[in-house]
């Protein structure tokens, strides 16, 4: 699975603009008075004006080289602050042959950097903003993750991730390319303790030759 468009809320334009194009680097796309989108390597990022006293909070993440990680860690660190993970600021995914590195964005968003080894992608190119390969991951926030799931599965005829978990609370779909991370309200993002809060995500989706739309409010 590619994920080619990811659409979120934010409740402050201006200062989501700021950090991913001023902060981040990201080139803008579009602009309007209700949403902007940018480009981050293969897919689009779009964010659309919500009311003021919402605070829609999201957790997504980037496709990296496998070999950037500690240029990237660096690289970040100059722009903004790391989540530190069991004493550490990089996290060791065993079972997915991953690492990865968090941090917040403007809106209190996890933001991921991530590498992962099976897609044997290294670079000879020190990290930039251009380094950043696509959207890889997007977390969802229904009540019932592994229905929904199936019901992914029928419509897209993607299968759940070979490297797991798939449980009744938290399930992912799809492969290295790209992941729907799905989980119930009542766990916490990790490697943090905010809530995974349900909040309407759209996107447009490669699987094989075909192109979906999903939506998820």
């Amino acid at each position: 699975m590619k994920i080619q468009e990811l659409t979120l809320l934010t409740n402050n334009l201006s200062e989501t603009k700021n950090f991913y194009e001023h902060t981040i680097g990201f080139q803008k796309i579009t602009e309007t008075e209700t949403s902007i989108s940018f480009a981050v390597g293969t897919s689009k990022l779009i964010f659309e004006l919500t009311e003021k006293n919402q605070n829609p909070k999201y957790h997504f993440a980037f496709n990296i080289p496998t070999n950037a990680l500690n240029d990237a860690i660096n690289w970040t660190l100059q722009r903004t602050s790391l989540i530190q993970t069991e004493n550490s600021l990089i996290t060791d995914f065993e079972n997915w042959k991953a690492q990865a590195i968090y941090f917040f964005d403007n809106n209190r968003n996890i933001l991921e950097f991530i590498c992962r080894t099976d897609l044997n992608n290294p670079t000879d190119k020190s990290f930039s903003v251009e380094t950043i390969l696509s959207i890889n991951e997007i977390g969802l926030v229904v009540d019932q993750p592994l229905q929904i799931g199936n019901e992914i599965i029928e419509k897209t005829k993607m299968e759940y991730f070979a490297k797991g978990p798939k449980r009744e609370d938290f399930v992912a779909i799809g492969n290295d390319n790209g992941l729907f991370v799905i989980s119930n309200p009542n766990r916490n993002w990790y490697p943090t303790q905010e809530k995974a809060e349900k909040w309407k995500v759209k996107g447009k989706i490669k699987v094989a030759d075909k192109e979906y739309e999903i939506e998820f409010n």
